[in-house]
């Protein structure tokens, strides 16, 4: 089973860092998965009717992320962290996009805390995964570009498995190997607060949000947290 790793260098430049990860095995993505489809319904009609917007980047959550993004040298307004990339279709086009199942409930949760969210199918992982800065000699295959290679910048914080690059820029884009879909069994997920401080009790309820959302659909889920306390988790 892979270990999921924040690299000292990553926590010492983060130290209030917390990263929830939960992991679902035996999920079932080709039924219908009721609850979150309502989930995406009620945040579109809350946006329709004014009573709630998704985090923009005047919002602490996002701001955190773009702070983050300029430290590393990623312009945060041309490459976004992906909640608020999410965050802005949602409020431009008044709908989330539907992808399947299983991704649609983490972007749902992801929209509606403002918290950066992710996944990652575990059976086309290679060993373990490192939240570490790049050195520019590793490989990245954008989601959707299975033809594609790209090598992150130096210094970029980057997921890594031993194979390549997993997500570029933190939590900007996944790549296409691991990606997520209607046939994926075994998924690891992540939520992400760099300011556990202020943000860690959200964290846990988002990460609580999301297992509500999956659990009618999967054999068996659990959860860990990463942070420079304890960087390392076994899945």
């Amino acid at each position: 089973m892979p270990a999921f790793r924040i690299a000292p260098a990553v926590a010492a430049a983060f130290p209030d860092t917390l990263i929830a990860l939960v992991t679902a095995t035996g999920l079932r993505g080709h039924e219908p998965w009721p609850h979150t489809t309502a989930a995406l319904e009620d945040l579109e009609q809350q946006l329709a009717d004014a009573t709630w917007h998704p985090a923009d980047e005047s919002d602490p959550r996002i701001e955190a992320w773009h702070t983050a993004y300029r430290f590393f040298g990623t312009n945060p307004r041309r490459i976004r962290p992906s909640v608020d990339a999410l965050g802005r279709r949602l409020a431009k086009k008044g709908t989330l996009p539907r992808i399947n199942p299983t991704v649609d409930s983490y972007n749902a949760v992801s929209v509606r805390h403002g918290l950066p969210s992710g996944a990652f199918d575990l059976d086309h992982v290679t060993g373990d995964v490192d939240i570490r800065y790049a050195d520019g000699s590793e490989e990245f295959t954008p989601l959707g570009e299975p033809d594609t290679v790209e090598n992150p910048r130096p210094g970029e914080i980057i997921y890594a498995d031993t194979t390549g690059v997993l997500t570029r820029h933190w939590n900007h884009r996944d790549a296409h190997r691991t990606r997520v879909t209607e046939n994926s069994t075994h998924v690891a997920f992540v939520l992400e607060t760099l300011h556990a401080t202020r943000d860690g009790d959200l964290l846990k309820v988002a990460a609580e949000e999301l297992q509500g959302l999956l659990a009618p659909h999967t054999a068996q889920m659990a959860v860990y947290y990463l942070s420079p306390a304890q960087p390392q988790a076994t899945v």
